[in-house]
């Protein structure tokens, strides 16, 4: 062999593995990002149930004192939940709170329901 040819089959012939790092950084970029987006909202939805019982909370705690449960329990919540929110207040006194999950990627707005109930006896 003359010049500068590389025998690729012997030790030390790198010159087959030039740019492999940069190709699989690329293909696994796609993935990262999925499994982010797949993070980010299953803590949405973990922080959307969290808001929507604690809006229950309120709402019973207001009807155990005789005020607006409906009322207590929409100022418990962001501006952003409220839209499609609804309170039903059983005649036990246990108030059920359903928002829409929000979605990180708004394209996908497919209504899902969280709720979460509350009851509170009056005097405690």
């Amino acid at each position: 062999m003359r010049g500068s040819a590389v025998n690729l089959s012997r030790p030390g012939g790198r010159t087959a593995e030039r740019g492999q790092a940069s190709v699989e950084l690329m293909a696994a970029v796609p993935l990262v990002l999925l499994v982010g987006i797949a993070l980010w909202q299953l803590a949405l939805a973990g922080h959307t149930l969290w808001l929507c019982a604690n809006a229950a909370r309120v709402g019973a705690r207001a009807e155990a004192v005789g005020q607006d449960a409906d009322r207590a329990a929409r100022s418990a919540l962001p501006d952003g939940l409220e839209r499609g929110m609804e309170v039903e207040i059983g005649d036990s006194g246990a108030v059920e709170v359903s928002v829409q999950l929000p979605f990180v990627l708004h394209q996908w707005q497919t209504p899902v329901p969280i709720a979460a109930s509350a009851r509170l006896e009056p005097g405690s």
